[in-house]
């Protein structure tokens, strides 16, 4: 009687083997692609304090987009295309220039710009952005402010020299922010985020920023 040597005990049966060899490499490519599309084109992000507060709630999760500053190499800061910079308003997502953690604030001044910074209050170029209280205008974007902790750390009179920009958090009192670890690199900015898509206790949902 003759018996398979696929099928005797102890070997594992061949069929496995090659289904493997033949779907291996299509699925690692699709997951390579998976990657690199999250790496240069949209991304997520956990918020992990207050310091954006009340625009950004602790354990938020934002929707990046990694395009908005540059198209970057997959897996690298080589910049492939210039799509725009930063501008004034924008939440950007960077890495703490003081320890490398990722951080996401708001921009609030881009280079050439004078400001100064009182009680939590930022006038940019000799205007204030705030008409009302707790409020400042970037352009036709209006943010609300959180000052129950104070304006934190005030700024004199800076003016921001090219490739720099300050950031700093709604949450004025409690961000650690550019007025502790100094002015972020435009070109080191991975991206904008764009829109809250789950809150704790509220579930999904669209927050555009």
């Amino acid at each position: 009687m003759h018996v398979d040597s696929s099928t005797r005990p102890g070997r594992v049966p061949r069929r496995p083997w090659q289904w493997l060899r033949r779907e291996a490499p299509p699925l690692a490519l699709m997951l390579l692609l998976l990657c690199a599309a999250r790496d240069t084109l949209a991304n997520h992000y956990q918020v992990p304090s207050g310091s954006m507060q009340p625009t950004l709630q602790p354990g938020d999760r934002i929707v990046v987009d990694m395009r908005a500053y540059g198209l970057r190499l997959s897996f690298s800061s080589i910049q492939l295309l210039d799509t725009g910079h930063p501008r004034r308003g924008d939440v950007a997502v960077f890495d703490s220039p003081a320890d490398g953690t990722r951080l996401v604030k708001r921009v609030v001044a881009v280079a050439g710009d004078r400001v100064e910074l009182h009680d939590g209050y930022l006038r940019i170029n000799g205007r204030p952005l705030s008409r009302m209280p707790r409020q400042e205008a970037f352009g036709t974007r209006q943010v609300t402010l959180d000052l129950d902790a104070g304006g934190g750390p005030d700024i004199d009179g800076i003016t921001v020299p090219t490739g720099k920009l300050l950031v700093l958090g709604d949450h004025r009192g409690n961000s650690f922010d550019g007025r502790f670890f100094g002015l972020v690199d435009a070109d080191k900015v991975y991206g904008r985020a764009r829109a809250v898509y789950w809150r704790r206790g509220e579930g999904l949902a669209w927050r555009p920023l």
